[in-house]
């Protein structure tokens, strides 16, 4: 049950940041990627890409700070992963891609960052508000 409440709401908290986050940065995308992006998002891959990264997140992040038992574990642990996980994705396509923007990277690297740190102290709170963490 642990494990479904640190997954629950650190998914919760993840998908509703992040569904703000794109609904209003979209120009800012498309201005710097143009026709790079695709018209609307494969919205099947884009659920799985968050599937398996809470999933990362949660054993990554919030367990590890659950047994150490302060929130603080989960913040750092969560930016660590977010810096990595977005920069690999971010630094991977400005070096291979022909128009990839260094705004871009720079913004994604800074929202990556934050996200996942929040997402993962959301999923440690939570879990510990629940009696189960």
């Amino acid at each position: 049950m642990k494990y479904l409440v640190s997954y629950g709401a650190t998914a919760l908290v993840f998908f509703a940041l992040d569904f703000i986050w794109l609904s209003t940065a979209t120009p800012f995308y498309r201005e710097r990627l143009g026709e790079l992006l695709l018209e609307k998002p494969n919205l099947q891959v884009a659920g799985l890409f968050y599937l398996v990264y809470v999933g990362g997140v949660v054993v990554l992040a919030v367990l590890p700070a659950l047994n150490t038992g302060t929130w603080i574990n989960a913040l750092i642990a969560g930016a660590v992963l977010g810096l990595v996980a977005y920069g690999t994705y971010d630094l991977t396509n400005q070096s291979t891609l022909r128009g990839w923007s260094s705004a871009v990277t720079f913004v994604d690297l800074a929202w990556g960052t934050v996200l996942t740190a929040t997402a993962a102290t959301a999923g440690y709170l939570a879990t510990r508000a629940s009696g189960l963490g």
